[in-house]
Parts: C-alpha cells; structure tokens; sequence
C-alpha cells in the first residue's frame, strides 16, 4: 500500500531537523557566527599553554567573544579575539589566560582598565598575562636548590 503521507512528513521532519542543527550549531559558535557585529583585538603571549581556537573570551566572568585565530610571531603567541560591538576595551586592558576550575576549560579573562583612550579594531593588547603551567610550578618547587 502506497502512503505518501508517510514519506512527506519523514521528509518534512527530516529538513526541520538538518535546519535545527545548523541554527544551533551557529549559535553555539559564539560572535560572528550569525554576523554578529564583533571587532578584533590581537594579544601577544609568552605562553598559552592549552588555549584552543574558539575558546571563549570573557569579562567578569561575563562572555564577551571568542579566539579567532593563534599564530606564533618572533617566539610568542599572537592571540586573535573577536569582541562584540558594544563592549570598549581601554587600552591599558590586560588579557591573563586562565583556567575554570582545576582542569576545566582554558579561556581569555579580560581586566579593563582605567585609561579613558579605547582601543580599536586590530589593536594590540600590551599588557598580558600568560598560561601558568603547573607542571614549570611543580618542578621549580621540587628541584629549588635551598
């Protein structure tokens, strides 16, 4: 017996699903997903240990973009974030890479300062803080000569 019912509402249910999954997908992918007005800050590290592409950028605790790109220029790490529009960094803002919890995901913590001047867009941060590596903590304390 023939029910094109059948097939038409597997196929409706189908295309419903893959439309889903590529809005949440979208939206899961934070600034500039959806083009979502953003502008980018570069930072310059001496270590980023374990900080990842799309890893999220954040003040006060508060989600204010994500890394775009990471690429290694004269031996430190250049660190490209994409900010919402809306949200002024100063130019004396410090970036620090931390960590949530003990082991939990690595991210930019961005501290705004107090200078009136902002920065624009393809600025440079100057002042960063980078990754502390518990393994570089674990072996100073053990081998310190006292």
């Amino acid at each position: 017996m023939y029910r094109p019912s059948l097939e038409i509402t597997v196929g409706v249910f189908f295309i419903l699903g893959v439309v889903c999954m590529a809005y949440l997908s979208l939206v899961v992918g934070g600034p500039g997903a959806l083009g979502e007005p953003h502008y980018r800050v570069n930072a310059l590290f001496n270590s980023i240990t374990g900080l990842r592409r799309g890893a999220a950028v954040e003040i006060a605790g508060v989600r204010v973009g994500k890394v775009l790109d990471i690429t290694l220029e004269n031996n430190q790490a250049r660190v490209v974030m994409a900010i919402r529009d809306g949200v002024r960094l100063s130019d004396d803002t410090v970036a620090s890479i931390r960590t949530k919890g003990i082991i939990g995901e690595i991210f930019v913590k961005l501290i705004p300062g107090g200078s009136g001047r902002d920065i624009g867009p393809g600025d440079t941060l100057i002042e960063t803080e980078s990754a502390i590596s518990i393994e570089e903590l674990i072996g100073k304390y053990m081998f310190e000569k006292k």
